[in-house]
């Protein structure tokens, strides 16, 4: 979640063999577990947990998705700050699958007992789908959509399942109120990351 800067110095883009295409080199990926942010400040971004109650997000989340859609409006959102740190366009991406898996997630807990999360690998996820090669203006639609469709999911919770529970693969227990707390401390670090590229 943290700006994913470079180990060593690289340089820029490789060109595939065979090709003209030009492929980003692999960020660092993100290893760490970020389910500290629902105790305490995260000192990079500045969210605060404790200062947002459940109810308030599906708002945030669409108030920040309006911030999305300009920033990737902008010239040189395909540019990466370094070699192995995203481009708004990758961040972009990100973004929108952040909220579809979320959505996935809520739904899930509102209809099992106790799910068990499927596991999400962000970093070969952008690789796969080609991140960098999207077109910004799809990439704002679906964000935006992404963020609609998640942000009424939560709206629609009802008053006595947001203590549902479900489970990610490491064992982190979530209620759909801490699992959408966590959401939007993704979304709101993320424009952080770029704003601060």
């Amino acid at each position: 979640m943290a700006s994913r800067s470079p180990p060593v110095p690289v340089t820029g883009f490789a060109r595939c063999c065979h090709t003209d295409a030009v492929t980003p080199q692999p960020i660092d990926p993100d290893t760490k577990d970020w389910t500290w942010v629902l105790s305490r400040p995260c000192p990079d971004c500045g969210f605060d947990a404790a200062s947002v109650h459940h109810s308030q997000v599906a708002d945030h989340i669409r108030n920040d998705a309006g911030g999305w859609v300009s920033r990737l409006n902008q010239p040189g959102v395909r540019i990466r700050p370094q070699p192995t740190v995203w481009s708004t366009l990758e961040y972009g991406c990100h973004v929108r699958d952040v909220h579809r898996i979320f959505n996935h997630r809520i739904r899930l807990m509102l209809t099992e007992d106790e799910p068990q999360f499927p596991n999400w690998d962000q970093d070969a996820t952008a690789i796969a789908d080609g991140y960098a090669s999207r077109d910004p203006a799809t990439v704002a639609t679906e964000l935006f959509d992404a963020a609609s469709i998640v942000a009424d999911t939560y709206a629609n919770v009802p008053a006595d399942a947001w203590t549902r529970r479900g489970l990610r693969s490491n064992g982190s227990e979530f209620t759909i109120a801490t699992i959408s707390i966590y959401h939007l401390h993704d979304i709101v670090h993320h424009a952080y990351d770029v704003r601060n590229a």
